[in-house]
């Protein structure tokens, strides 16, 4: 029965955490957003001490759980793990392995190091909700936007509206093949090993293990009843049953209760921690220098952790050329980072805003420093002053909640007007598609020639009204380069 629960909740977790990152129409946001803010890494960053404490408050009562119903990266290694025993050879391939310590605490150390010194790519290749939601949203995605378009396309043909079409394109190279990487890593690891990529690599795993040493509720042999058939061991996914000295490794179980059900002798049970001074020969003892090491490590994390479519259409007359983006001294990150640092400090690149941006504008960035991270780029939309979208979805706080007011005030860039690419000087016709949508007014058309009215109108920005919401770079003429694109600011301000 608590295999069987645990799975249920297992695969709810799984399937809503999915949908944030398939759904594009934000329905599922506003019921199961909250699936994303009570992962581990995210909570902490956003320094939500209420869920922290409630899933150190799990793992202290029933161990590692997070790691078998809540993390989406651990069910999916389930998943592949349960295809891979579907067949008669992969029953009963488990077997125990010593803790590789020096590997598990060395990621931990390698992860908080760079979440400190603010390399975030590199702690984002470790991070098993990031690493998730990066499959998910370049992988699956696409799958499921095009089955989407498929059933659009008849329902369309049928006088239906019920589903409308959308675009499915890759936002950024580097982190489309980094997702393919971590999907072919991580399928092949849990297919030969089961957990062994929780187990060895995962610095929630990790940190989580240490507490799940001192859980009140584990599975405990009796010996008495134990008949040496390792057949527990075999089923054991987490590889850290020792049945020849009837231990199990409390760090490293995930709490899946399959040792549990396949044991046929009525030998394993859930069972209430012994009190101090009683004897147990269950659990591997602690390790003084690794628990002074992860304490460190701990306090150190505390303190580090303060397109719309795209127009191809040519009318019959000529292809339309694709836009290219521009060279942005600062790049652009979105309404609600307050500015640079804060972002690159908080956010994990899960890609969920990226997902959930219904405009195209926010997409992986491709510079070494920043890799995966979300800019803002205008090639494919703008970012409407009226979208609060990504700022409701960021579980990590790196994006900060913003109402439609405070967004249409929050000037995040600036306009710069690039004269030799401007169609009325170039080819001699009016323009001003850039005034007129502006959406701040920041925009107005003067004279090319100040002694002469009637001379040809050209883009003047007031810098002071403008919010950088990129509606001028996406819809001027101009291409490949527009005449007018949007300067970063480093740090964001109000009207």
């Amino acid at each position: 029965m608590l295999r069987k629960t645990k799975i249920i909740l297992a695969v709810l977790f799984f399937i809503a955490v999915t949908m944030l990152f398939l759904d594009f129409t934000g329905t599922f946001h506003l019921w199961l957003g909250w699936t994303a803010k009570i992962q581990f890494l995210p909570a902490v960053l956003a320094l939500n001490a209420g869920v922290v404490a409630l899933l150190a408050v799990l793992t202290l009562l029933f161990g590692r759980i997070y790691c078998s119903v809540i993390c989406p990266l651990g069910v999916f290694q389930d998943i592949v793990s349960w295809l891979h025993s579907r067949g008669r050879k992969g029953r009963n391939r488990f077997y125990y392995s010593k803790e590789t310590a020096w590997l598990r605490y060395g990621m931990l150390g390698v992860f908080i190091i760079c979440l400190a010194g603010g390399v975030g790519s590199v702690a984002a290749l470790l991070a098993p909700y990031s690493s998730y939601g990066r499959m998910a949203a370049n992988l699956f995605a696409p799958v499921y936007r095009w089955g989407n378009n498929v059933l659009a396309y008849f329902a369309e043909r049928m006088d239906s509206y019920a589903f409308y079409e959308t675009e499915v394109w890759i936002k950024s190279l580097p982190t489309f093949i980094i997702a393919v990487a971590t999907f072919i890593i991580i399928s092949v690891l849990a297919w030969r090993g089961g957990r062994t990529y929780c187990n060895t690599v995962c610095p929630v795993g990790t940190v989580l293990g240490l507490l799940s040493r001192f859980s009140l509720f584990r599975p405990v042999i009796d010996t008495g009843k134990c008949k040496d058939c390792n057949l527990c061991a075999r089923r054991c996914k987490a590889s850290c049953i020792d049945i020849k000295n009837h231990g199990i490794d409390y760090s490293r179980c995930v709490a899946c209760m399959d040792c549990i059900d396949n044991c046929k002798h009525g030998a394993l049970r859930l069972r209430l921690r012994p009190f101090p001074g009683s004897q147990e020969s269950t659990e591997h003892p602690a390790n003084p220098s690794r628990r002074l090491f992860l304490s460190s490590m701990a306090m150190a994390a505390t303190s580090a952790a303060v397109k719309a479519q795209e127009k191809k259409v040519d009318g019959g007359l000529a292809v339309i050329e694709d836009k290219q983006p521009p060279v942005r001294r600062t790049p652009i990150v979105p309404p609600g980072a307050a500015d640079a640092r804060h972002f690159a400090q908080h956010c994990t690149a899960c890609q969920l805003c990226v997902s959930a941006c219904p405009n195209g504008v926010l997409r992986p960035s491709t510079d070494i420093m920043r890799l995966m991270q979300p800019e803002m780029s205008y090639e494919r939309g703008y970012c409407r002053p009226e979208c609060t979208r990504c700022s409701k979805v960021c579980p990590t706080g790196a994006i900060l909640p913003l109402t439609r007011a405070e967004k249409s005030s929050t000037r995040i860039g600036h306009a710069v007007w690039i004269r030799k690419n401007c169609v009325p000087l170039t080819d001699g016709v009016e323009c001003g598609n850039c005034a007129r949508h502006c959406p701040s007014g920041a925009i107005q058309m003067v004279p090319s020639d100040p002694d002469d009215d009637m001379s040809v109108k050209i883009p003047a920005v007031n810098t002071e009204r403008c919010i950088g919401c990129g509606a001028c770079e996406n819809l001027c003429p101009a291409r490949p380069f527009s005449a007018i694109y949007v300067e970063g600011n480093e740090r964001h301000s109000e009207m």
